[in-house]
């Protein structure tokens, strides 16, 4: 069987969580770290030992997947201070390019027709390749939703390089989605929040892989 790469998801709010939490349920290990040390050893604890704490610079030198479960202005932050180490991972990117709206809404806080994907691929460190993924869904779908039945929800993600969309779509398989892939990172700005295929977008709900291929 093959196996699944090292996945390091880093950062515990509540996208971090859910990704981890559907890696554990589905019997998978996952490395966490968080800025707050206690609170990713906390996580862990709580994982029947399939979640293992690390801090941040130990979490990425250990994992080939590196998961940042950060704020889309968080990522160049990001970048700058680990890309030494990020060379020759596969980052995904989770993130939507949104902010409160003062009216209990949200904006978008890039152009229109910018995406988050596109813009941190320009910033990636030399060697690292990007993956945009599990930013689709609310993190309450993504808790909720994983291991559908009769079918699973479809997870879309968008990659450059088709020598890492097997990578990818293992981790999401363990996470208990389907996988379907729309295309280049220059197709991101579909799976945001706000684009056609997100859930909070023109999609508007979870879909199956049947309703998610129609939507293409």
């Amino acid at each position: 069987m093959e196996t699944l790469k090292k996945v390091a998801v880093i950062g515990l709010g509540n996208i971090g969580k859910a990704i981890a939490g559907d890696l554990i349920k589905n019997n998978q290990q996952v490395i966490v770290a968080s800025r707050n040390n206690e609170e990713s050893d906390n996580f862990a604890q709580q994982s029947g030992g399939l979640a293992q704490s690390m801090n941040i610079d130990a979490a990425i030198n250990s994992a080939d997947i590196i998961i940042p479960a950060i704020w889309f202005g968080a990522f160049k932050d990001f970048f700058n201070e680990y890309g030494n180490i990020l060379k020759d991972k596969i980052i995904v990117d989770v993130s939507n390019p949104i902010a409160p709206d003062g009216n209990g809404g949200f904006k978008k806080i890039i152009g229109e027709r910018e995406s988050a994907g596109e813009l941190n691929k320009a910033i990636l460190p030399q060697g690292a390749q990007l993956v945009k993924a599990f930013g689709t869904l609310g993190a309450e779908s993504l808790a909720g939703a994983s291991n559908g039945n009769p079918e699973k929800a479809v997870l879309f993600y968008a990659s450059d390089n088709p020598s890492i969309d097997k990578d990818i779509e293992k981790v999401i398989e363990k996470a208990g989605f389907d996988p379907l892939k729309v295309g280049g990172i220059d197709q991101s700005i579909r799976i945001e929040v706000f684009g056609d295929l997100h859930e909070f977008g023109a999609l508007g709900k979870t879909v199956n892989l049947s309703e998610a291929k129609s939507k293409l």
